[in-house]
């Protein structure tokens, strides 16, 4: 049986969880997770749009509302009192960690993703109003958001980079990181302040890679499926360790500056035909964090299998990474591809989640309309 606490301490990879929801601050079970060996939380516009549906949040809609916030307003209000409270939870860790962990994030709004200026205030605004050390704002790493990232970087502020589904977008990802560093220690600051992980993808690769086997559909294409998204993240891996090594990092190391983990994001298995722990079971390493469903958690503490793999057979990811060109998959294309995807995906649940704020907010001006007066 597998353990998240033997997994950071015997393999320096951080478990953290991909869901945040007031119920589980409330009742208990956050603080179950992290005595289990928790050490981060994640979340999307998605996961916050699905939590307030419950009516946990309800109350305090009422009250924003009456106190005169708009809609969308009301929503950060309330995604902000849950980041504040897991952030409170994880402090402890965070600072037992010396700063490695014990942390979450929180995203940007997603119709920003392609305005750089734009993102750059939202980040900023969210870092001064929150204003915790072990907050990390997240930020989708595409065209737009890179130079974002970089910015933040040299402001000294800590970013959980997003929606990066390719090896072409991680090295810009990583190099706006060490630019960011580099401008912030030409301007004299501390850059130990600042930590960062990149948000690679992972199943969703396989998903998208396995469509266009199939639809190319030879033999030699569809014996290639489900492997891609373990070896992209493996070949991922050694770009990480190789960015953080050389004359230009150990310049940045000198001065305090700590790595860019990669998280493996997106973890829970999408097609039956696969182990539910193959995200978790290959891409186990050091200064590696992996985000799991509790699903996917669950499944890991149960039968997986605690071992290094993040960087065994890497010949094998590069031979099949060949082989999938060859039979026409362009895993750049795949990236661009599934980053709109992504985009598309959590504007949608913004908007739903406007759409049931506002339908609450209809439903309880009903209510206290139909209610008989005091008098």
């Amino acid at each position: 049986m597998a353990s998240l606490i033997r997994l950071y301490d015997e393999q320096g990879q951080s478990p953290w969880l991909d869901n945040l929801t007031r119920a589980s601050l409330q009742d208990g079970t956050m603080a179950d997770l992290i005595a289990r060996g928790v050490r981060g939380v994640t979340a999307n516009p998605t996961i916050v749009a699905k939590a307030i549906e419950s009516d946990a949040y309800d109350q305090q809609l009422h009250d924003l509302l009456a106190a005169g916030h708009t809609l969308e307003g009301a929503y950060w209000e309330l995604a902000i009192t849950d980041v504040v409270d897991a952030l409170e939870l994880l402090r402890p860790t965070y600072d037992a960690s010396e700063a490695a962990d014990g942390f979450v994030s929180i995203e940007v709004a997603p119709d920003l993703a392609n305005d750089t200026d734009a993102t750059i205030k939202a980040a900023r605004s969210l870092h001064e109003r929150i204003g915790e050390p072990n907050l990390l704002v997240k930020i989708p790493a595409t065209s737009a958001g890179v130079p974002a990232i970089e910015a933040m970087v040299a402001e000294g502020r800590s970013i959980n980079v997003t929606l990066v589904f390719s090896l072409a977008r991680y090295r810009q990802v990583l190099e706006a990181y060490l630019s960011g560093l580099e401008t912030l220690a030409r301007r004299g600051r501390d850059l130990s302040v600042v930590r960062g992980v990149a948000s690679f993808f992972v199943s969703r690769v396989d998903t998208e890679v396995d469509r266009r086997l199939e639809a190319i559909g030879t033999d030699q294409a569809l014996a290639l499926r489900g492997r891609a998204a373990v070896a992209q993240a493996k070949l991922a891996y050694r770009l990480f360790c190789e960015v953080h090594t050389g004359a230009r990092w150990e310049r940045l190391a000198d001065r305090g500056a700590r790595v860019q983990r990669p998280l493996w994001a997106s973890t829970s298995t999408k097609n039956s035909r696969y182990p539910d722990t193959l995200y978790v079971d290959s891409l186990i390493g050091p200064d590696t964090v992996n985000t799991l469903p509790e699903s996917t958690m669950a499944a890991f503490e149960d039968h997986g299998t605690l071992a290094r793999t993040i960087d065994v057979d890497l010949a094998a990811s590069e031979h099949h990474m060949g082989a999938l060109a060859t039979v026409g998959v362009d895993m750049d294309d795949v990236g661009r591809t599934l980053e709109r995807e992504g985009i598309a995906a959590f504007q949608a649940s913004f908007t739903h989640v406007l759409g049931t704020l506002e339908a609450k907010s209809r439903a309880g001006s009903q209510v206290r309309s139909q209610s008989p007066s005091r008098g």
